[in-house]
């Protein structure tokens, strides 16, 4: 069966990445969430518990028998080794997800999210057509991400550290979404590239 046209969408942490999918969507396109797959998982009977139970134990689960996400996000940030091993469980399971979704969409155009996407480049490339990045100040990263529930500064910070740089991701981007300024001038941005994914569609017929 043949796939339809998949945009990879990426960006750094509080980039903006969920909300531009959700304005994608509104415009008709598929949207297919790594982050949402990798939930799903590591939900309470997700396929992926067994094997992260086994590999670090009884702890990271919660008494729902999901993971307990403070838990393991600490054990990751700490340990290089330990993220390591989760991404080596987690990263084929998720991609296995995401292709059979892409798969089986009936739109015209998907927006695959991958916040990752440069460091899992490898494993993605054959599913994407274009690559889409969010991008903003990491001032405005910062203040975004800090507001969020059990984040602080430091801990935004020990993410971007993680995380690939910004101009890594600039790097590889076929279209860029700039995200400094309000929500329309991002709405405007969604509606040009929906009408010239549109015709790249329109285009391989």
């Amino acid at each position: 069966m043949k796939r339809p046209f998949c945009v990879g969408l990426t960006g750094g942490i509080a980039a903006g990445k969920s909300t531009v999918a959700n304005l994608f969507a509104g415009l008709g396109a598929g949207v297919i969430d790594t982050d949402v797959i990798a939930h799903d998982l590591t939900a309470a009977g997700g396929a992926a518990m067994p094997v992260i139970i086994q590999a670090f134990g009884h702890a990271v689960a919660d008494a729902h028998g999901a993971l307990d996400r403070a838990i393991m996000r600490d054990m990751a940030f700490h340990n290089i080794q330990v993220r390591t091993r989760l991404e080596a469980i987690l990263h084929p399971l998720i991609l296995d997800v995401a292709k059979h979704d892409l798969t089986v969409s009936s739109t015209a155009y998907v927006i695959l999210v991958v916040p990752l996407l440069v460091e899992n480049l490898d494993r993605y490339h054959t599913l994407i057509d274009r690559i889409l990045v969010v991008d903003c100040d990491e001032s405005r990263q910062l203040a975004r991400a800090s507001a969020r529930p059990g984040m602080d500064e430091a801990r935004v910070h020990s993410v971007l550290e993680v995380q690939t740089s910004r101009a890594r991701r600039l790097a590889i981007a076929d279209d860029v979404i700039d995200n400094n300024g309000d929500l329309s001038h991002m709405a405007g941005q969604i509606s040009n590239l929906h009408d010239s994914y549109q015709r790249m569609v329109e285009s391989r017929q």
